[in-house]
């Protein structure tokens, strides 16, 4: 197990996470030199893959021509140092020959370690499926045997297989049964696997009291091992428990104490991750010396390691640090240099995530501009990702209807052809018996009037799917507001009239563009779930139809960003809907697994249509400019609008300069902006607002 959470900038990878031990009961020993052999080179596999390897190829001749469960034992242990070594060809390579080898024996207990094994490996293919697939295959074969190291050693990963299938009732069944398997079997080991993996899931059901007691346990028969390599496992696990319950003392103790055990045995790929998380550790501390330090030995490590990822990983505690510590251009470049990982490696929702913490980064070290850049990345990134979801969604539907459309042409198809044989067996009997004529025409007729009233059926139920589909490609599945489509496709028609009010005011009446941003939403899905996250979602839907009018329109923009058109407004009341905008959806709340959750939202606003010079802007080009009032309200602040009134001087300047930078643009005096401060409960947010500068 490699711990219950990986660094801030970890990136988790979804493989299989196996203990990779599958050891034999010693009963079944066939040749016991080379199975002690065996032994030592199995823990050792674990922990230093590279020197595992060379241990294997010294006995490999004699293994090969050793009795069936030595040759099988030495073939999962080639598999998996291969594997421990990125050399994934071969070790799948392997691990089909140990499936064969155990076919041809006609031998259940090589066989099942022959599926595990390659559970293992196409993991590290990312083919979860697949690996789940084998994982349960191998378990269900091993169970025939008698050989309990093996009974256990399948139980945990068919466990681990559920947990990641998101089956955790399964998986715990399975890590207890697992437990108990290894209590029968009575050595250390594979107990102290089951219940470092037992506790691991009890970290992910956030039942982490359960967590601690099973690692204590797991702890005092490691030490009985006398393995570094075992005790440097468990640290990792008690640093994730210590992160998810908010103990960073104790999380950075483990950590520490776990590296000593790491470089005791040269697990350098283990370092390299625990260094990595030493820096994170300190860097949440704001200790940016100590992170600096072990942040470039993890950088070195990597390196040598030609661990790209964990390299990616150093560089953006790297950039963090250095940000923190007013180093703007050398936080910039490792920052960068991180990005540039997951932008080759094609991690788009990581590459987001990333770019939320640069620009937070930006932001705490001064550099609003840069923040507000990066901030522009992670937006253009969010909304590629959501058109992709939006047509993925929309092509499985297409499918699903075409797919429907066909099998009723099918049937259809297959009736006309039983009428033309009827037809044909018809003009026969016609020849035969002219009698029966009139019978045969009204049987026709009778058949033509069914299938005319089932074609009528099915045309109005395809009417009816028809509009199923235009209303679902019109509405957001989530929140039922309309979607970003629907918007292009209003305004590409709309046609915004400006005019005076009725009665004596004699008021211009505009239109209204908001675009509001929910604050700090990563920080609602990670400390609670998707699930809050979605609910947070509705709740402002719902806010937002009860604040605004039913004539408005209303649109999931994308992510957790909103679009609000009012078609007709005093222009004097433009704040005033920001203001009530803040404060309506502040003051709302939701109750979830027994908590309170409340956000609040940056906005961009202006009139529409915007008219900088003698023409008026574009639909799109008000949206871009409302979008960079919006980033300027997160940039100074958050829970606050920025809006666009007007312009300025406007013959000195030009609206590609004020795009550019629409900040510098204010401040020069050719863009009027105005600004509504949001409020900030004692209840909600406990420090006092920012200070607002104004340029």
């Amino acid at each position: 197990m490699s711990g219950l959470s990986d660094t801030s900038h970890g990136r988790k990878v979804r493989v299989l996470l196996a203990s990779l031990w599958l050891g034999s009961c010693l009963a079944h020993a066939q040749h016991p030199v080379l199975d002690a052999r065996l032994v030592e080179i199995r823990e050792m596999n674990r922990y230093v893959p590279p020197k595992a390897l060379a241990a294997l190829r010294q006995i490999e001749s004699e293994a090969r021509a050793a009795p069936v469960r030595t040759k099988a034992d030495f073939l999962v242990q080639l598999c998996l140092a291969l594997r421990g070594m990125n050399k994934v060809p071969e070790a799948l390579a392997a691990a089909e020959e140990l499936i064969a080898f155990g076919r041809d024996k006609k031998d259940n207990v090589v066989s099942a370690k022959g599926l595990l094994t390659k559970a293992y490996v196409v993991s590290r293919m990312d083919q979860l499926a697949l690996s789940h697939q084998l994982a349960w295959e191998g378990e269900k074969i091993a169970n025939t045997t008698d050989d309990l190291a093996l009974r256990v050693q399948a139980a945990i990963t068919s466990g681990q297989a559920y947990s990641e299938d998101g089956n955790f009732p399964a998986a715990m069944a399975k890590m207890q049964t697992a437990l108990t398997l290894a209590r029968q079997y009575g050595q250390p080991i594979p107990k102290v696997q089951a219940l470092n993996a037992l506790a691991f899931l009890y970290g992910q059901l956030n039942e982490h009291d359960k967590g601690f007691e099973a690692l204590d346990e797991a702890t005092a028969l490691a030490e009985q091992t006398h393995s570094p390599g075992r005790l440097a496992s468990l640290k990792d696990t008690e640093y994730g428990l210590a992160v998810e319950t908010n103990q960073p003392q104790r999380g950075l103790r483990a950590l520490l104490a776990g590296l000593a055990y790491e470089r005791q045995i040269g697990a350098e790929a283990m370092i390299a991750g625990t260094l990595v998380n030493l820096s994170d550790s300190y860097l949440k501390q704001r200790d940016y010396a100590r992170t600096l330090s072990y942040a470039t030995q993890a950088l070195q490590a990597a390196r040598q390691l030609n661990d790209n990822s964990t390299a990616a990983t150093a560089h953006l505690n790297l950039g963090q640090a250095h940000l923190g510590l007013g180093s703007l251009a050398e936080g910039k470049r490792h920052f960068e240099l991180g990005l540039a990982w997951y932008e080759k490696v094609g991690d788009k929702p990581e590459l987001q995530e990333v770019l939320v913490e640069y620009g937070a980064a930006l932001e705490r070290a001064g550099d609003m501009a840069g923040a507000v850049k990066a901030y522009h990345r992670e937006r253009t990134l969010s909304n590629e990702l959501f058109e992709k979801r939006r047509q993925k969604a929309t092509l499985e539907l297409q499918e699903k209807y075409e797919t429907e459309k066909k099998q009723r042409q099918i049937e259809l198809l297959s009736r006309e052809n039983q009428l033309k044989s009827t037809e044909i067996d018809n003009r026969r009997l016609q020849q035969r018996v002219w009698w029966l004529l009139a019978v045969v025409f009204a049987l026709a007729a009778l058949v033509v009037g069914i299938l005319y009233r089932k074609v009528r059926h099915a045309n109005a139920q395809l009417k009816v799917k028809n509009l199923e589909l235009k209303q679902q490609s019109s509405r957001d599945p989530l929140t039922g507001l309309y979607n970003r489509r629907h918007f292009q496709e209003f305004m590409r028609s709309h046609l915004q009239v400006e005019k005076r009010g009725a009665g004596t005011s004699g008021e211009e009446i505009v239109g209204a563009l908001f675009l509001l941003d929910v604050d700090h939403f990563k920080h609602v899905n990670d400390s609670h779930g998707h699930a809050a996250g979605d609910a947070v979602l509705k709740m402002i839907a719902e806010s937002l139809r009860e604040i605004l009018r039913e004539t408005d329109m209303i649109v999931r923009w994308g992510g957790e960003e909103f679009l609000a058109f009012l078609p007709a407004i005093p222009r004097s009341g433009v704040e005033e809907i920001a203001r009530r905008l803040l404060t309506g959806i502040s003051n709302q709340s939701i109750d979830y697994q027994d908590k309170k959750l409340s956000v609040n939202v940056s906005i961009g606003f202006a009139p529409f249509p915007l008219v900088p010079g003698t023409h008026a802007l574009p639909w799109e080009r008000a949206v871009n400019l409302v979008d960079m009032a919006l980033y300027l309200a997160k940039a100074h602040g958050r829970n606050r609008a920025y809006g666009v009134r007007g312009f300025a001087n406007f013959e000195q300047t030009s609206m590609e300069d004020i795009e550019q930078d629409l900040e510098r643009a204010w401040g020069a005096g050719y863009v009027d902006m105005s600004i509504v401060l949001g409020t900030w409960p004692e209840t909600k947010n406990p420090a006092a607002p920012p200070k607002l500068t104004i340029v």
